[in-house]
């Protein structure tokens, strides 16, 4: 994750649901959301997310365990909740006041907090960003790692107003912010830790389909039902990577279990180059490596046997209709014989006749 960025309260939607971490250690998002006006939500509300998994939300009342909900109200402090919102409420304020130049409206107004904070592997404490945005943009981001602390704002604000600031927020991240966001992160790791730790494994398809827009062919890479959500999907021509300048897709999805997919496609024209696909995962004891399958309509799996079969008949009616000739063949060969040797006995007998 980077500690700069101005991206619009819509990517920060999204934010809020991918992981922090790259997959060397696991984060803690709590998504934060104040409206000013009439709507059917909450004034406030906050939703928590473990890695990908929820597993609380604030209703403005009450903070409610999500999904394993076994002994975690000691997890969440809904205290703390309400002093965020306290703090959301005050900088909405300022920053709808900076903003409203802007507005085309003032009939609603949406403020939105994103605080996420890191554990590495080893244990130690990664990045902490806490970032805001207000009436559909993006007003200012902190990121605190490695006792160095970066403020980017992104509205109408003078940077000499903010730096007699910086030092007391560092401070504040460094003793509160940060061993309070952590500790919480640690507590959810140990009740989540089936939930967390689980792995599936991947199901691999690379296949093959006559692309009727451009008259080629599409070579896709579909790996589906895997968890934890870090992957690696690489397709292969002869045998080498092909460049992510011609491949599409590959984004992230989920799949209404709680596991994932990811699709790699490239488009190609009737050529005679081999194509494979192979998928890395923690799942995985080795790399797993698939070759192509084609599909012309009807999957290839299901073509296959029909032909097989098709074939087995040909194989067992020709030998039939060989036994049945062979068989013939004989059967007259005996009735030959057999007429030979009763004329031949005829003969014999008549001569028997004559000389008697």
């Amino acid at each position: 994750m980077q500690c700069k960025g101005t991206e619009s309260y819509v990517l920060v939607f999204l934010l809020a649901f991918l992981s922090a971490s790259d997959g060397s250690g696991h984060s803690l998002w709590l998504l934060c959301t104040y409206i000013q006006g009439e709507t059917q939500f909450p004034e406030f509300s906050c939703t928590s997310t473990l890695d990908d998994i929820t597993v609380g939300y604030y209703n403005s009342k009450a903070y409610i365990p999500r999904g394993n909900t076994t002994n975690e109200d000691d997890v969440m402090n809904s205290d703390y909740i309400k002093g965020i919102s306290a703090y959301m409420y005050n900088s909405f304020l300022r920053r709808a006041a900076l903003l409203r130049h802007d507005s085309q409206s003032d009939s609603l107004d949406v403020y939105q907090t994103l605080i996420v904070c890191e554990l590495l592997d080893s244990d130690k404490p990664g990045k902490m960003i806490i970032k805001d945005a207000a009436r559909g943009s993006s007003t200012d981001e902190q990121c605190y790692f490695n006792k160095k602390f970066t403020y980017t704002v992104t509205v109408n604000i003078k940077q000499e107003l903010i730096k007699p600031h910086l030092e007391d927020f560092k401070l504040k991240y460094e003793t509160i912010y940060q061993p309070l966001c952590t500790n919480t992160l640690k507590n959810y790791l140990k009740k989540r830790e089936d939930q967390i730790n689980r792995k599936m494994k991947p199901r691999v398809r690379l296949i093959q389909k006559a692309n009727s827009d451009s008259g080629g062919f599409r070579v896709s890479c579909l790996a589906t039902g895997f968890y934890p959500r870090h992957i690696n999907l690489t397709l292969f021509r002869d045998g080498q990577p092909v460049s992510d300048h011609e491949i599409t897709g590959g984004d992230l999805l989920p799949n209404g279990d709680g596991t994932y997919q990811m699709r790699k496609s490239l488009e190609i024209s009737a050529d005679k180059h081999n194509y494979s696909c192979s998928a890395t995962h923690l799942s995985l004891d080795n790399k797993l490596h698939v070759t192509l399958e084609y599909d012309h309509g009807e999957p290839f799996i299901s073509v296959f046997p029909s032909v097989l079969t098709a074939l087995a008949l040909m194989m067992v009616f020709g030998a039939a209709a060989a036994v049945i000739a062979w068989k013939r063949q004989c059967a007259d060969s005996i009735k030959s014989g057999y007429s030979t040797a009763s004329a031949s006995e005829e003969r014999v007998t008549h001569q028997t006749s004559s000389m008697s």
